[in-house]
C-alpha cells in the first residue's frame, strides 16, 4: 500500500486533515476578502474528507474512494 494513503486512512491522518482543514477555514476567515472565501472553500474539503472518512486522492493511486473499505483492503 501507498504509504500516503496508509497515513491518510489512518486515525491520526484523519485528525490531521480535519486541524488542517479547520486552520484553513480560519486562515480564510482571518484574510478576508476574495482570497480569505477561496482559503476557507479549500479548508472545507479536508475537513469534511476527515469527518466523513474518505480519501479523496486515494483514487489517483488505484484504491477506493471510502476510509474503511481501503483499510479493509490492507
Amino acid at each position: 500500500m501507498n504509504p500516503l494513503i496508509k497515513f491518510l486512512v489512518s486515525s491520526a491522518g484523519r485528525g490531521t486533515r480535519v486541524i488542517a482543514g479547520l486552520a484553513l477555514i480560519a486562515a480564510g476567515i482571518g484574510l478576508g476578502g476574495s482570497a480569505g472565501i477561496v482559503v476557507a472553500a479549500v479548508g472545507v474539503v479536508p475537513l469534511l474528507a476527515g469527518a466523513f472518512d474518505v480519501c479523496v486522492f486515494a483514487p489517483l493511486f488505484g484504491y477506493a474512494f471510502s476510509g474503511p473499505k481501503i483499510r479493509a483492503a490492507a
